[in-house]
C-alpha cells in the first residue's frame, strides 16, 4: 500500500510569516521571503525522522501554494525558491509541487492510497480526504515518530 506524508511549507516547516514585510514583498512580485524565511524546527532532528520514514516505507511529499497574486511566471519562480529552500536545509522529499494558490492539495497526490497532511492551516486539514492530518504547531517532531 503506498502511503505519503504530505508537507506544506509556508508556517509549516519555513517560517515565512516571521519575514519582514513578507506579504509586501511578495505582492510586489518578490520571491525573496521564500528563501528568507528560517526554519520552524530543528531541521538536523526533522530530516533524520523524514529519513527514518522513508526507510519504513513512507514517501514524502512536499505540497505548497504559490503567492495569492502569483501569475505563471512568478509561479515559477516561487516553485525555484521553494526548492532552493528545501535544499539549503536538506529536507528529504520524493515529490515536490508548487501549485497555484487555492489549489486543493489532495488532488496533487492521488496516486497514493493513503496521506497524511501536515499544513498549519486549519480549513486545510479540514478538507483533506486523503487520511489523517498533523498540525505542525503540536509537536511535530514526536508525532512523525509514532508513525514508524
Amino acid at each position: 500500500m503506498a502511503k505519503a506524508i504530505c508537507f506544506d511549507m509556508d508556517g509549516t516547516i519555513a517560517n515565512l510569516y516571521e519575514v519582514e514585510d513578507w506579504q509586501e514583498m511578495l505582492d510586489n512580485g518578490s520571491s525573496l521571503p521564500y528563501l528568507m524565511a528560517d526554519p520552524l524546527y530543528d531541521m538536523v532532528e526533522l530530516v533524520n525522522a523524514i529519513k527514518d520514514l522513508q526507510a519504513a516505507g513512507w514517501y514524502i511529499e512536499v505540497i505548497t501554494w504559490g503567492s495569492r497574486t502569483a501569475n505563471k511566471c512568478q509561479l515559477e519562480e516561487i516553485r525555484q525558491a521553494k526548492l532552493e529552500w528545501l535544499q539549503a536545509y536538506e529536507f528529504p522529499f520524493d515529490g515536490f509541487h508548487c501549485v497555484k494558490y487555492g489549489t486543493t492539495k489532495a488532488k496533487t497526490v492521488v496516486k497514493y492510497e493513503t496521506g497524511i497532511l501536515i499544513d498549519d492551516n486549519e480549513k486545510i486539514r479540514k478538507g483533506w480526504k486523503l487520511g489523517n492530518t498533523l498540525n505542525p504547531s503540536e509537536n511535530l517532531i514526536e508525532e512523525l515518530k509514532k508513525l514508524l
